[in-house]
C-alpha cells in the first residue's frame, strides 16, 4: 500500500495588503523587495486565529466525503508553532467543529515550520500500519503570526493561512517514496517565540542553517536511495518558502554543492523546476508550518502532469529540523488539487488599506495564547468583516471564556 495526499485545499485569509505599500509606511529600503519576491501578504482579522484557519482549511475536504469516509478517519493531527494552550491541543477543537467522530487519535505537534511535515509522516506512518481497509488521517498545518515583528523585514513576509491534507492509501496528489527520507537537525536559536507577543531571532542565522540543512538532508536522502541525483530524478522541487528569494538562493546552493554547473544553467533550472512553486508564496506570504504545502499547491496546479510526476520535497523548520522526501503526484492528483480553485481563492481577497492594516494588527493581540476572557467585536472592522466573512459560512472566533475558545460561522 502506498501512503500519501489524498487530497489537499488551502485556506489563503479573505484579506491582503501590498507588499510595497508596508515598505513605504514602514520605512523600509525597497531595495531588498527583489530579495523578497513578494507582491502581496494575506492578513488574518483578529476574530481569526489558528483554530479558524485550520478548519477553513479542511471543512472543504470534510464535507467532500461520504459519511462512510469521514468515519474512517482515525487521527486528526495539527502541525504548528502557534499552539494556544501548554497542554490542550489545537486538534480537539478541529475534530469537534468538523463533525468527526470520537474514534480517533487527536493531537498536535510542534517544530516551527516543520511541523507541518512532523504531522505529515506521522500521520501516513500510522495509517500505513493501519489493519483498517481505507484508514484515514487528516493533517492540518496551521499557523497566526503575531504582531510583535512590526517595523522589520519580518513583517513584510509574514502572511496568513493553512493547508489542510487527506492522508490515505488513494495518493493521487503525492504518494510518499517509502523510505525516501533524508533528516538533518541540530540545536540553533535561528527564530523563536519565547512568548505569545514576540517573534524573535537572527536572519542571517536562519538563512545559513537553512541551507546547511538542505544540503545535508539532500545527502542523507542520497545515503537511502543511492540513485538519486538532485538535476535528473525528480521531474520538480518544492522547498519551504518563507519567502521567494530565499528559495531561490537555497535552489543555487544544492545545485553548486552536488551538480556544478554554470549560473544560467542553474537559472534555467530553477525556472522549469522550482519557479511554479513560489506563486502563492509571492501572493499569499509565509504560512510558517503550512508553507511547503501551499509551494506544493503552486506546483501542482501551475504545471503540466500528463503523466506521474516525481517531486523532491524539503522541509526546514528553525531550531532546527529538516528533511528531504520524495513523491509522486498523478494527474487525476492535479484534477483534485485544481479542484479546489486556490488561485480564485487568493484573487477573491479584499485589499487593505495601511490605515485598515493598522487596526486590525492592534486587534490581533487579543487572539493569541493565554487570554482568559474576550469577546470578538468586528465593529472596528465592520466593513471587512460584511464583505469577506458574513453568510459563507467560515469559522470564526466568537469568545473566550475562562480560557476557553468559543466559535460560530459566520
Amino acid at each position: 500500500m502506498t501512503v500519501g495526499i489524498e487530497a489537499v485545499n488551502a485556506y489563503v485569509g479573505r484579506v491582503s495588503l501590498g507588499v510595497r505599500e508596508l515598505f513605504a509606511a514602514r520605512g523600509l529600503d525597497d531595495r531588498r523587495m527583489d530579495n523578497l519576491m513578494m507582491e502581496r501578504k494575506s492578513v488574518n482579522l483578529p476574530c481569526e486565529d489558528p483554530v479558524t484557519n485550520a478548519v477553513n482549511a479542511a471543512r472543504p475536504l470534510v464535507e467532500a466525503l461520504t459519511p462512510q469516509e469521514r468515519n474512517r478517519i482515525e487521527l486528526v493531527v495539527v502541525g504548528t508553532e502557534s499552539g494556544l494552550d501548554f497542554g490542550k491541543p489545537i486538534s480537539t477543537y478541529v475534530q469537534d467543529l468538523l463533525g468527526l467522530g470520537r474514534c480517533c487519535r487527536s493531537f498536535e505537534v510542534k517544530h516551527a515550520c516543520y511541523g507541518g511535515t512532523a504531522a505529515l509522516q506521522t500521520a501516513a506512518a500510522v495509517i500505513g500500519a493501519s489493519p483498517v481497509p481505507g484508514a484515514k488521517a487528516l493533517v492540518i498545518a496551521a499557523d497566526a503570526s503575531s504582531v510583535a515583528a512590526r517595523d522589520t523585514y519580518w513583517e513584510p513576509s509574514q502572511g496568513a493561512g493553512s493547508v489542510a491534507m487527506l492522508i490515505g492509501d488513494d495518493a493521487q496528489v503525492l504518494a510518499l517514496d517509502p523510505g525516501a527520507n533524508g533528516f538533518h537537525s541540530f540545536e540553533v536559536m535561528d527564530t523563536l517565540r519565547p512568548r505569545p507577543d514576540l517573534e524573535a531571532g537572527d536572519s542571517d542565522l536562519s538563512l545559513m542553517a537553512y541551507m546547511e540543512c538542505l544540503v545535508h538532508s539532500f545527502r542523507a536522502y542520497r545515503e537511502r536511495v543511492p540513485s538519486a541525483d538532485v538535476t535528473t530524478t525528480f521531474d520538480h522541487l518544492v522547498l519551504h518558502t518563507p519567502f521567494a528569494g530565499m528559495v531561490k538562493g537555497a535552489h543555487r546552493r544544492l545545485l553548486r554543492s552536488d551538480s556544478p554547473a554554470p549560473p544560467a544553467v542553474i537559472d534555467a533550472d530553477f525556472a522549469v523546476r522550482v519557479e511554479p512553486c513560489l506563486r502563492y508564496a509571492a501572493q499569499v506570504g509565509n504560512v510558517y508550518s503550512a508553507a511547503l504545502y501551499l509551494a506544493l499547491v503552486s506546483l501542482i496546479d501551475h504545471v503540466e502532469v500528463t503523466a506521474p510526476k516525481r517531486l523532491g520535497m524539503f522541509s526546514y523548520g528553525s531550531g532546527c529540523a529538516s528533511e528531504f522526501y520524495s513523491g509522486v503526484v498523478t494527474p487525476a492528483g492535479r484534477q483534485r488539487v485544481a479542484a479546489r480553485r486556490t488561485a480564485d481563492a487568493i484573487a477573491d481577497r479584499r485589499p487593505l488599506t495601511v490605515a485598515e492594516y493598522e487596526t486590525v494588527s492592534d486587534l490581533a493581540l487579543h487572539r493569541m495564547a493565554g487570554v482568559r476572557d474576550h469577546a470578538y467585536d468586528v465593529t472596528p472592522y465592520a466593513d471587512l468583516y460584511e464583505s469577506q466573512f458574513a453568510g459563507r459560512g467560515l469559522l470564526v472566533l466568537d469568545k473566550v471564556v475562562d480560557f476557553h475558545r468559543r466559535y460560530r460561522w459566520s
